[in-house]
């Protein structure tokens, strides 16, 4: 009797363990990701052929109607078409190509204020540009991918996975190069409108704080002037006496109304900036310090105003902290310029611990800084010395 055959002697490709012979379970000629990938280059035809129509029927008929009143907003219209077919582009490749691409940024309609300027958003979107030039160069590698994988299946199966790949390779890299969104030009857009959002809160702010001095500071000493005027002229001839002490004391409240009028337009903009710069300007605010400070100005010209404001305000808002919180026995404020930039250092020896959320207001210069392309950078450790330094654009003073 002849004993049974090793799993090793079975080499017909049969199945012998109950004694009967059983084919092998058939299996995928190709793995999975391989069929995706086939799949993918088959159907980059009919793709391409409806995406090279949009996009030729778009240029043509967009470029031929600009001349006419409808041309402009039938672009717009398709341009925000284009956006959709990117859509779907990108979920064909997560799906089969294994591309993770970020969605763009929706364009933000909703908040664009009147037609016109919604209108000039969606004509100037480089996200629809970009899909419609990814559309109109897709027509012949759709015509070669797709003949090439087609004829492979019956003559080149065994290097087609091979092939498949390296076609799907570019694949990939075209939908990476085109479809995916700008990170830099992302950023940027987030950027702007979070720098938007702080220069109208600040505005605001200052129109507030604005508002709220006149009305509880000289608003209100100039309503007690006039009333205290108009009871010495009631007692001019009654008590000339007492009507010459009621405008000596009007006198007084003119004198203080008028310290805190100045006092207010120097919170504005000192009239000293504008006339001397900010050599002049920050040594007469360094002359307030409860701190003796040093002032160095090393500046070859005078920046732009806006930025000459910016700098000001902020050594004025760090000189206060330091004659409020520093118990610093020494300062020093030096400006210079580098390159592109305008810097701004300021030192104190006192006891530190300064933070950008310690309520001394940092964050809110660090916040200003950066709604204009600054920087602000605090060095404040436990016992001092504190160094703020800050930077912003150099922008060139208009003539």
């Amino acid at each position: 009797m002849t004993a049974p055959s090793s799993a090793a002697d079975r080499t017909d490709g049969t199945d012998r363990t109950d004694g009967t012979d059983r084919l092998p379970r058939p299996r995928p000629a190709y793995a999975a990701h391989t069929w995706k990938e086939i799949a993918h280059l088959l159907l980059n035809l009919p793709v391409a052929v409806f995406g090279f129509a949009y996009a030729f029927t778009v240029l043509v008929t967009g470029g031929t109607l600009t001349l006419t009143v409808i041309g402009l907003p039938l672009l717009a219209l398709c341009l925000l078409g284009a956006r959709q077919l990117g859509k779907l582009e990108r979920a064909r490749a997560r799906r089969l190509l294994g591309v993770r691409v970020e969605e763009p940024t929706p364009l933000p309609l909703a908040k664009g204020g009147g037609l016109v300027q919604r209108l000039w958003m969606a004509l100037k979107d480089p996200v629809g540009w970009r899909t419609l030039l990814y559309d109109a160069i897709r027509l012949p590698w759709g015509v070669l991918t797709f003949c090439t994988v087609l004829i492979s299946l019956s003559v080149l199966w065994p290097v087609l996975p091979y092939l498949a790949r390296a076609l799907a390779n570019v694949d990939r890299a075209m939908v990476r190069g085109l479809l995916s969104p700008s990170d830099e030009l992302e950023r940027r857009i987030a950027e702007l409108e979070s720098d938007r959002g702080i220069v109208v809160d600040t505005a605001a702010a200052d129109l507030r704080r604005i508002e709220r001095d006149l009305h509880d500071g000289a608003q209100a000493r100039l309503v007690n002037l006039a009333m205290g005027l108009g009871l010495a002229k009631e007692k001019l001839l009654e008590d000339p006496d007492a009507a010459a002490a009621m405008v000596d004391e009007a006198h007084g409240e003119v004198k203080l109304a008028l310290q805190e009028l100045r006092d207010l337009a120097r919170g504005i903009h000192p009239a000293v900036l504008t006339d001397r710069g900010l050599d002049a300007a920050l040594s007469s605010v360094a002359s307030r310090c409860t701190v003796p400070v040093k002032v160095t100005v090393d500046l070859p010209a005078r920046p732009a105003e806006a930025i000459e404001g910016i700098a000001y305000f902020t050594v004025s808002e760090l000189l206060q902290n330091i004659s409020k919180h520093s118990r610093a026995r020494s300062a020093s404020v030096d400006v210079w310029r580098s390159e592109d930039r305008l810097l701004i250092q300021v030192r104190d020896d006192g006891q530190g611990g300064a933070r950008l959320d310690g309520g001394t207001g940092m964050r809110g210069l660090a916040e200003r800084l950066g709604a204009v392309d600054g920087l602000f950078v605090l060095d404040s450790p436990a016992g001092g010395p504190t160094v703020v330094t800050a930077e912003l654009p150099w922008r060139n003073r208009k003539a």
